[in-house]
């Protein structure tokens, strides 16, 4: 006898067959169009320029004296949705975006499964400028690009707000939670004027490094596309 396969097994098999397809990788970055031309307000525009400046006049940061390029935010400034990640890497110093090496060809599949792309999300990263070796920011790292991603937030003013990774959940949350608990939540934060609705889920470099926990994701993800046809964005 064959068994009926219900819905929500269709939905993650389909996601699956997703983010899993074609995951072929070089060291190469990708390309990404770095003027989108999208129409933002002059005010918007202003402030994110005023904030990309105040970064690049960071003294005495170590991170920015060894990183080629400042990698800033990528993506639609007018999206209600926003993802922030950790930090950059080797293909985002170079290319001057954030996801452009492996764990971004993962997050855009990942988006794609909820009918979402760079069109109609924006994305940044608590740091922005690569850390040597890729390794891990420091908290006081952390702690001092930690207003100007509190700000980027501000001026975006998403009303999702996903956050990839716990680097990017202990800044932002708190450290008194671990990522496995705290995943597949809804916390209503606010940062300046912005008043948001977070969720965290797991970094793609993770998710490339414990394929198992994709089904999470999957989970986290649905709310996501859950939440956005309930707010209407």
């Amino acid at each position: 006898m064959i068994k009926k396969i219900n819905s929500s097994s269709i939905k993650l098999i389909k996601y699956y067959k997703l983010i899993n397809h074609n995951l072929i990788y070089n060291n190469k970055a990708i390309n990404r169009y770095k003027n989108n031309n999208f129409e933002i307000s002059a005010d918007k525009a202003e402030n994110l320029e005023r904030l990309k400046k105040s970064i690049s006049a960071i003294k005495n940061c170590s991170l920015k004296s060894s990183a080629t390029n400042m990698v800033f935010g990528d993506g639609n400034p007018k999206s209600k949705i926003m993802l922030v990640g950790e930090a950059p890497g080797s293909n985002e110093d170079q290319e001057g975006l954030p996801f452009v090496g492996r764990a971004g060809a993962l997050l855009d599949k990942m988006l794609a499964s909820i009918n979402l792309n760079r069109k109609n999300v924006y994305i940044s990263n608590i740091i922005n400028y690569r850390p040597p070796e890729n390794r891990r920011p420091t908290d006081e790292e952390v702690n001092r690009y930690m207003p100007f991603i509190k700000r980027h937030i501000e001026i975006i003013n998403p009303k999702i707000l996903i956050l990839l990774g716990s680097t990017a959940m202990n800044a932002l949350i708190g450290n008194d939670i671990v990522i496995s608990k705290a995943r597949g939540k809804w916390i209503d934060k606010q940062f300046g004027n912005c008043k948001t609705s977070v969720i965290i889920t797991f970094h793609p470099a993770f998710l490339m490094r414990q394929p198992a926990q994709k089904k999470m994701a999957w989970i986290d993800l649905k709310m996501v596309r859950d939440k956005k046809a309930k707010i209407k964005i």
